[in-house]
């Protein structure tokens, strides 16, 4: 999985490609938390996500409570219908600001 991140002011937009299971879900973590502290707003772009475990999901919940802890923010964007249904389903949806488009 390749990831890019993108850095504007104190905006960090992390591009992740691919699947983000229980392999991919580790690696995923250690470079968000290589790029923490320059950032206090994030945004996840999904558009080339294509499947999410519950390890991806822990991750993302871990990074919103953080983020939430210390009055930054987070929103998950383009993500793809069956994984926004995913999020649904287990509520993901309501704690996390996601978006389709």
């Amino acid at each position: 999985m390749a990831t890019t991140f993108e850095q504007s002011g104190s905006t960090l937009t992390i591009k992740p490609e691919g699947r983000i299971d229980t392999t991919t879900a580790p690696v995923l973590e250690k470079e968000i938390q290589q790029h923490l502290d320059s950032a206090n707003d994030i945004i996840i772009d999904f558009a080339n996500v294509d499947f999410i475990s519950s390890g991806g999901m822990r991750v993302i919940l871990a990074l919103y409570k953080k983020l939430k802890k210390s009055g930054g923010t987070l929103k998950v964007i383009n993500v793809k219908d069956s994984i926004y249904d995913i999020f649904k389903l287990v509520g993901f949806h309501s704690m996390v600001d996601v978006s389709q488009d």
